[in-house]
Formats: structure tokens, sequence, C-alpha cells
């Protein structure tokens, strides 16, 4: 299951007490500090891997499955996520084609089924992407930078196991081999 994740320097902080009737005026450094992130959730060993890119796009896609591959070699990989344009561009599609060539649709190395339309919640790499963010909440005072947000971020949750009840909805998967 795959989704990304626009982490922005300002999803650390998301809450401001002050008086009522005083208005609470911030400023804002590294306004434009932004980093994607592509993750994939392994269904079977509930296993994520996180990769970093500049922007979420067709070219960044294609490379992000090319790297699940060579995380999972001699592996077919069944892809579940949503309905993002580059996930079904034509030049996407081009690169299944090419991947799959002549080969019969159960023999293919990667499948790629979406989910319904505007349903993050089927989705539990939206789950993880929260539990990332909340963990960085719990520790914004170590945060004095963008570039330790970013690291921490990964180290949550790039090659960590999760486990939560979302992802016992889809029962037992067979293995693709």
């Amino acid at each position: 299951m795959i989704d990304e994740c626009h982490l922005l320097w300002e999803d650390l902080l998301s809450y401001v007490w002050g008086k009522t009737k005083i208005r609470v005026e911030i400023p804002i450094k590294n306004e434009k500090s932004r980093q994607t992130y592509s993750g994939a959730l392994d269904y079977q060993t509930h296993e994520f891997i996180v990769r970093e890119y500049p922007q979420a796009n067709t070219e960044n896609t294609i490379d992000f499955v090319e790297y699940l591959q060579e995380q999972r070699p001699e592996q077919r990989l069944a892809i579940f996520w949503d309905g993002a344009k580059y996930h079904d561009s034509k030049e996407f599609r081009e690169f299944l084609k090419g991947l799959n060539g002549e080969l019969d649709e159960d023999e293919w190395l990667i499948i790629c089924t979406k989910f319904a339309p505007n349903a993050p919640e089927q989705n539990p790499v939206e789950d993880i992407w929260l539990q990332t963010k909340n963990f960085l909440r719990q520790f914004y005072h170590l945060c004095d930078s963008f570039k330790i947000v970013r690291e921490l971020f990964k180290f949550f949750a790039d090659g960590q196991i999760f486990d939560f009840p979302k992802l016992h909805h889809y029962g037992v998967l067979p293995q693709v081999t």
C-alpha cells in the first residue's frame, strides 16, 4: 500500500494558546520548507519503506516503484494506492507496459489497484503518516531546524514495523510470487 506525504515545517506545531481577546501572531521561519516522501507498507511483513523526493510526480513515482523492486527482488508487487494523477499517467502506464511486457495478467511483475476515490480512510499508510507527524509533535523541542524534522520523520517511519487495527481490514492476502 503506497501513499505520498508532504511534510511541512509548520506541521510540527498545530495549537496555540492565548487570551481570547488578544490576537496571537507567530512569525513563521522557513515557510517554504517542505519535503515529500513516498511510503509503502508491505502488507505481509508490516514493514514501512520510505524514500524522499523533491515533489510527487510521475518520474518520482516510477523511481519509487523501481526502488521497491530493489527492496523486494525476485518478487511480484501488488500495489494499492489512491487515484493521484501521476499514479495513472500515460508515462506510468507505459512504464508498467514495458515492465510487464507480453506476460499474461496473472504473471505481471507489478499489479496496481486504486482505493476508492476520496477515501483516505481505506489506506493504512495515511495512519502511518499521522503517527509519524504525532511523533514529531511530541519531540518538537528537539526540532530547531527543518533538517532535524526531516531526519526524525525518516527515523520514525523508514524500516519500522507497524501494526494497528486498519491493517487487518483486508484479511490475509496470498503471497504474490
